[in-house]
């Protein structure tokens, strides 16, 4: 059998390539019933024989978390590395919670250490995802987790975390010859800043293999799991079953000149593109698996004749709109609902709203200059909402470090959330002024300017000015006006 490829993720952490992805679990359960725990973690025993010793989960993937306790109680059960996630529900965050997940994550991993916790935010207009990182690496200092991790972090975001100092390895996102927006700007950011993508929906959910070649297109209704209801709408949205059937016949082409599977070259592709680390393949324990074909895939490289048919097919595919997580934060909604329906039950504002005079509302953001200096961070009036002057602080840290792009892109967010608190949107901005305190850092601030409000195009006017802190780059206002 062909050696599973193995790279350093983190100092003494070392990963397979080829990650056995634990979302099928909650699947397997979604109809209130639980895995024979034992069976489920005495099937994960071959993946670790072959070499493919490493497992993703999460905290909301059912019994997954679970079953990797009741591995590692199996007498003489090789090692292996087990990586999960957070995803908190929006809304402030305390260092209590913190430690309660991670305490909750190793209780039920019956581990001393989480060997990699990636962390997933529902919105960045909120700033609470900035506390939940700075409590979690708190517990990475403290030797509870061993390295961090990013979960759907777009670019902008990825670089405001990393520009505040917030030590990721890696950040996990969707990547697919469906889905190839790892496989730009984000890619490269990743590799310039030494982290790893790990790559999920490698195979579209098993959309990509054998199975489907050929096959009409399936009504919603035959679809069994929530991973084909989910890669179904990124085909859709991609251009449909034909130009899918075209990628799907390339990759056949290939798998049969180079004696490999279908699955084999669509993760060999993704294995191949910048800045990724491994590919996570879904797995049902035991009920299906894929130990014999995975390793395969490091058997052979894709040859110039390979990639050259694939580009060819791919070239009948639309992109999918926005970077790595959009589908999680704005429609088109690529997940197995079609919306946040099973994730989230609402959003709570992210700011402190409060009356002011004459009926006015107020956003407070909780600085220290808003209370010493006597001014909101937004006030609205009427259908009229007015925000402050906004720097990258929070409370009182600097985001963004030293980074006049990562600084813009959290003092938007900032104004966003302050838009949104205030029963506003981000679309309902007509003006903006952006001041920044050096000449030379004014196309770095209005290229995060340009990604907020490419559709939107408010007035804009930008100008050198002599901030108020030099660790200020940037300040930001804006007005904006609601229809209702």
């Amino acid at each position: 059998m062909t050696a599973v490829e193995r790279i350093t993720l983190a100092p003494g952490l070392t990963m397979a390539r080829a990650l056995t992805g634990m979302w099928q679990v909650a699947d397997m359960e979604r109809d209130g019933r639980t895995l024979d725990l034992d069976a489920a973690a005495r099937a994960m025993v071959p993946y670790v024989e072959a070499g493919l010793t490493t497992f993703d989960m999460a905290d909301h993937y059912g019994s997954a978390e679970d079953i990797v306790g009741r591995y590692r109680k199996i007498a003489g059960a090789p090692p292996a590395q087990f990586f999960t996630k957070w995803v908190p529900t929006p809304g402030p965050v305390t260092r209590a919670d913190v430690r309660a997940a991670v305490t909750r994550a190793l209780t039920r991993m019956q581990g001393e250490r989480i060997d990699l916790l990636q962390f997933h935010a529902w919105r960045f207009s909120d700033p609470s995802w900035l506390d939940a990182l700075g409590y979690l690496d708190e517990c990475r200092q403290e030797g509870l987790i061993a390295a961090l991790g990013a979960c759907n972090f777009d670019t902008a975001h990825l670089a405001v975390a990393v520009a505040s100092g917030i030590p990721f390895v890696s950040n996990q996102v969707c990547c697919s010859l469906i889905d190839r927006r790892a496989a730009g700007k984000l890619g490269a950011y990743a590799q310039a800043h030494g982290l790893r993508t790990l790559a999920y929906g490698t195979l579209a959910g098993g959309f990509l293999s054998e199975k489907w070649l050929g096959r009409p297109e399936p009504a919603t209704e035959q679809l069994g799991t929530w991973s084909l209801m989910k890669y179904k709408r990124f085909i859709d949205t991609a251009g449909g079953w034909g130009a899918f059937q075209r990628v799907l016949h390339a990759c056949d082409a290939v798998a049969k000149r180079l004696g490999v599977s279908i699955a084999n070259v669509a993760s060999r592709w993704v294995l191949e593109q910048p800045g990724v680390g491994g590919v996570i393949i879904g797995a049902r324990l035991s009920q299906s698996a894929h130990v014999d074909d995975t390793p395969r895939l490091f058997g052979f490289a894709l040859d110039q004749a390979a990639r050259a048919g694939i580009d060819a097919a791919l070239a009948h595919l639309a992109p999918i709109p926005g970077d790595c997580g959009d589908e999680y934060r704005k429609p088109p909604y690529l997940t197995a609902s079609g919306d946040l329906s099973h994730h989230l039950a609402s959003f709570p504002a992210p700011y402190r709203v409060v009356d002011g005079p004459h009926g006015r509302r107020q956003v407070r953001s909780g600085t220290s200059w808003e209370t010493t200096y006597g001014y909101a961070r937004a006030v609205r009036a009427g259908n009229r909402i007015h925000v402050s002057g906004t720097t990258a602080s929070h409370g009182d840290k600097l985001i963004g470090g030293d980074d006049p792009y990562a600084q813009a892109v959290f003092a938007l967010d900032k104004v966003q959330g302050a838009i949104e608190s205030l029963g506003g949107t981000l679309d309902d901005v007509i003006r903006t002024r952006v001041f920044v305190s050096r000449v030379e850092n004014w196309e770095a601030v209005a290229r995060a300017h340009g990604e907020r409000f490419a559709t939107i195009t408010p007035a804009n006017t930008l100008v050198e000015a002599r901030l108020v802190g030099d660790e200020f780059l940037m300040e930001i206002e804006a007005e904006a006006e609601t229809t209702g």
